[in-house]
């Protein structure tokens, strides 16, 4: 067994067990894009970053593939893993700015403003219809291609692939094939409509090291 400290609790795991799913036995929210249950980590979206270490050493890595390490102190949510979380969430509005996945995950953080152009329903890039395709289907019809900007998910050769069945389990999984907001002008902020958004109240000093991690927050709860 590993022992670890998460958000200040002490803690143990299994060896092999990674951030991500000590968090989550935990309790603790960490949102992620490209991870799903019975499918290989990935690490593609970056959503899922927390802050390992302590003091000028501390950094920030993928929960979903960065395994428990004895002795490890981590952080879920605080004030550099926030603002780094609004960011990626900034850039993958970007690329998908009308996938409700992407637009309720912006609103619950707090990201108001849209800083970068826009693309209009395009691809991500975070794996899971790879994946699927190849773990739970069997079937290693649609791949990777190119690199960089030059990125993209195809079928091999870009010819039609014989052993795709047509199943659905890529468009089933794909953040951007699921639902759409119905807003026409994507240009504009931030819907956040269906979500229910928390009040600001962590925007004042002295919550830089460690930001709220309750959903829904317990103090707001308890307000009359």
């Amino acid at each position: 067994m590993i022992s670890i400290k998460i958000n200040g609790l002490p803690t143990t795991v299994e060896d092999g067990t990674t951030l991500l799913e000590a968090a989550q036995f935990l309790g603790f929210p960490i949102p992620t894009l490209c991870h799903m249950e019975g499918l290989t980590p990935y690490g593609a979206c970056r959503l899922c970053v927390v802050e390992v270490g302590e003091g000028a050493r501390a950094k920030l890595v993928s929960s979903c593939t960065y395994p428990a390490e004895e002795g490890l102190v981590v952080r879920t949510a605080s004030g550099r893993v926030v603002r780094a979380r609004k960011m990626v969430l900034e850039l993958l509005l970007a690329s998908c700015p009308q996938s409700k996945v992407i637009q309720d995950l912006a609103s619950a953080h707090e990201v108001r403003q849209q800083r970068f152009k826009q693309e209009h329903e395009d691809c991500i890039l975070c794996g899971l219809c790879v994946r699927m395709c190849k773990e739970q289907m069997v079937a290693g019809a649609i791949g990777f291609s190119g690199r960089g900007e030059h990125r993209r998910i195809t079928t091999p050769f870009d010819i039609k692939s014989e052993v795709c069945r047509l199943c659905g389990g890529c468009i089933y999984v794909c953040p951007a094939c699921q639902l759409r907001c119905t807003y026409t002008e994507p240009d504009k902020a931030i819907c956040g409509g269906c979500a229910n958004l928390s009040p600001p109240c962590l925007e004042k000093d002295g919550f830089d090291d460690m930001l709220c991690y309750m959903r829904p927050c317990v103090a707001c709860e308890t307000k009359g």
